[in-house]
Formats: C-alpha cells, structure tokens, sequence
C-alpha cells in the first residue's frame, strides 16, 4: 500500500488525500516558450486564489483538443502558461461542488486517431469516477465508472498521461498511483503495470513536444513514456520553464507577428513530416499545433549557427542550414548533431558561391534548387562534386524563404507568398503570379 497524506488544495477548509511526492532524482530544457509576449502572472486579491508563481503542487496538467495547456489546482485552473487562475467551473461547469467534484486526481487528452469519436478527447478522473469532455462539453452518459472505459485502471489516481503509437509501443495511456504505472493499450483495451521506484511520485503529467513529464511539488522530472528512464539534471523548477513569473525565466522571449507583418528567413518539412520556420534568432515547429506553438532560439538545437539562417532545408534525414556563405549539415535523428567537417562552403558543398536567399527540395527527390537573386540553381544532390546542373531566370527577386511540398512551391517574400505548380512551371514562368497572403495556418503568425 503507498503512503498517502494530506495534499493541500486552494479551497476554504477542504483537503483531499493524494501520493505524497518523495524526494527526488533529476529536467529536459524546454521551456514552452509561450508565443504570446512575456507576462507575468497577475497579482490576486482574493487570499483563496492559488498563485501557481508561489510554487504550489498541480493536481492535473492536460492540452485541451486545441493545445492550450490547461492546469489544475483544487477548484481552480489556468489555460496556458501566465495569468491568474480562474474557476474551473467557468470553463467546464461540471467541475463544482454541486456535482461533488470541485477538483481532479488526472488528467489527459486521448490520442486515438482510429476512432475520432474519441481522439482529442479530455478526460477528468476524480475518485472512482471519470467524465469525457469535447470542446469543453461533457459528453453524453458521463461521469462514468473508471472501470467502464478503462477496466484495470484504479481509482483514486495520481496522474495519466497519453502516449501516441510511436513513443509507445502502441497507442496508450499511462496512469500513475504511487510508483505504479498502468499502461493502458487504447486498442485492446489491456493493462500492463510497472513499478518504476526510480521516478517521483507524480501528482501530475503531461506530454509536450515529443517529451513526457512528471510534475512532483513545484519541480518536474523529465522520462522516458516505455522505461520510466531519466536522464540528465533533475528536478527543474517548473516556474522556470511552465509558466511566466517574475524572477524567474528560462527565454521564450518571442512576440509572434500579425501576419500581415509577417517575415521568415526559412521554412522546411523533414522526411518524418516535422515543419519547420526560422526567423532572426528564433525557429518554431508547426506540426506540433496539438501542442501549441512555441518559439526557441535556434541555438538550442544547432548551436554552432548562432546568427540566423539565410535558407534550409532537408535531404536523407540531414538538415542543411546556410549562413552567409557556410553549409552546416547536421544528422536529424534523435539530437541535431553537427557532420564532422563542418561548416564547409557554400562552393566547397553545393558548387555554387554568393547569397543564397532561399532553397527547398521537392519531395522524393533529389535535387535542391537554390533562389539567389532573380536567379534559380538546379544543383543534383546525388552527384561528387555536387554542382549546378540548370541555371533559370526568376520573375521575381528579394524572396525570403522557399517551400516544396504536395500543394506545390510557396515563395515566400513578406507577408505574402507566391505558389507554384512544380519546379519546371518556376522555370518556365516569365510572369509573377498574383501573390497571395500568408495565414496563420501556414506559419503560425496572429491574424
């Protein structure tokens, strides 16, 4: 049986029992970097409104279906990573004292694209019982049983969090009580227990960006979602990385454009489908917008090229990053981690010289075409020395960035784009076409 005590919640004169958190091992460096400018938690009047700044202990931590983090203390919860906490009933009116809730033990956001009546899903668990909401609405014949949906689970949980086919052998949640994990398989609906004494007790978890933490007081612990296994320096202070206080900051410094203001220096997508864009210091994944969108200095993940990029893109599972006139190639699997030999130059890798502003490889294939100018360079990736293989006019120049993908070739250039059917209808074209306007759905900017 695991030692429970009293865990406090913010809430006049109630307390509830949950796993007491124990001492600690070792934190990834993620910080969510929120996109929206940097702010602080505002400060509260009202003595029983929880400051997550104070470094409280989360009952729940999930991303709601549109990414937005939401995290839950007593009655109360915040929606992303600074503010003040709010009701919880004010976003999900089940979650008062009149249907004798008021707080959750877990949370988590199912993933299971095989059934879309399911997937993005929320689901709440408290006690002995469990309540599904879609769009912040309970869904139909809920609360139910835990064991309805999720027969092995335990009551009185101390977490859960999903884990995507991929990161898991299957598609799975994990619920924690005490040191026991439960994974549970979405599909066949089996459960397998471990007992990972290694890793703190956690009285919260989420997933982010590929990563999975425990949250155990105001610290977090970074693990692996199939070991259990942590590695590097840990616990790490959530106020530094999960939300925005004062005397406390981990970068994120990042103010997203309108965009109609919008301006990259680079986009590109890798043969795992990650899409990427890079503007002055920063770059930010977009196909991670179940997760929202988060700005990081390019540094933190090719650290040799520490001013910008002039263009990238990718070709059998490397990534090429030019600077000026320097080609830092990096492996893409697990870390970036830099070719030895490089940076080379633009000449000595690619056979060409000069600025490069844009470049971008079609998919399957095997060619980079460079844009320098009104100019375009076909250079064939498969050859040694690599070298310029068809030199075309372009009906436009000052381009930022170049992408290829299925919907065929955005050119970027401020806050508009111009699009292209393939390559040879670049080559062939002697007109611009009439430019469209970037979306947020593109790049992630505020309109």
């Amino acid at each position: 049986m695991h030692a429970r005590t009293q865990k406090e919640i913010y809430k006049p004169n109630r307390t509830r029992t949950r796993a007491e958190p124990r001492n600690v091992g070792h934190e990834p460096d993620p910080h969510p970097g929120d996109t929206d400018p940097i702010g602080t938690d505002l400060t509260v009047d009202s003595a029983a409104l929880p400051d997550r700044c104070a470094g409280i202990e989360f009952d729940a931590i999930t991303p709601d279906e549109k990414g937005n983090m939401l995290f839950f203390k007593g009655s109360h919860l915040w929606t992303g990573y600074r503010g003040p906490a709010q009701p919880s009933n004010e976003s999900f009116k089940e979650l008062d004292d009149l249907h004798n809730i008021g707080h959750v033990d877990a949370a988590f956001r199912m993933h299971n694209p095989e059934n879309p009546d399911d997937h993005d899903h929320i689901y709440f668990f408290q006690d002995d019982k469990m309540f599904s909401y879609y769009n912040h609405t309970l869904e139909d014949g809920y609360p139910k049983e835990i064991q309805e949906d999720f027969p092995g689970i335990p009551t009185h949980l101390d977490a859960a969090v999903e884990c995507p086919k991929g990161e898991c052998i299957a598609d799975s949640v994990l619920f924690f009580k005490g040191n026991d994990v439960h994974v549970y398989d979405v599909s066949t609906k089996t459960v397998k227990t471990k007992t990972w004494s290694h890793l703190p007790v956690c009285t919260s978890a989420t997933r982010w960006l590929e990563h999975y933490y425990c949250f155990h007081g105001h610290n977090f612990t970074r693990f692996h979602p199939v070991s259990g296994e942590v590695s590097g320096d840990y616990p790490k202070d959530a106020r530094r990385y999960f939300m925005t206080c004062p005397n406390f900051g981990h970068g994120g410094h990042y103010k997203v454009r309108k965009c109609s203001e919008a301006k990259i220096d680079a986009i590109a997508t890798d043969d795992a489908g990650k899409s990427y864009i890079f503007a002055g210091p920063i770059y930010m994944r977009l196909d991670t917008h179940r997760d929202g969108l988060h700005a990081f200095p390019i540094t933190k993940a090719w650290k040799e090229v520490t001013s910008g990029v002039d263009a990238v893109f990718f070709y059998t599972n490397k990534i090429y990053l030019i600077k000026g006139d320097q080609v830092y190639i990096y492996k893409t699997a697990a870390h970036y981690t830099l070719i030895e030999g490089y940076p080379k130059t633009l000449k000595e890798e690619l056979g060409i010289e000069g600025h490069v502003d844009a470049a971008f490889v079609c998919p399957n294939e095997h060619t980079v075409h460079v844009i320098q100018g009104q100019t375009m360079r076909a250079v064939d990736l498969t050859a040694t020395p690599r070298a310029e293989t068809q030199v075309v006019p372009m009906p436009l120049s000052d381009i930022d960035a170049a992408r290829c993908s299925a919907e065929g070739i955005h050119l970027f250039k401020g806050s508009q784009y111009y699009n292209y059917e393939s390559p040879m209808m670049l080559a062939l074209s002697k007109i611009a076409p009439v430019p469209q306007n970037i979306t947020k759905a593109m790049i992630g900017c505020e309109e």
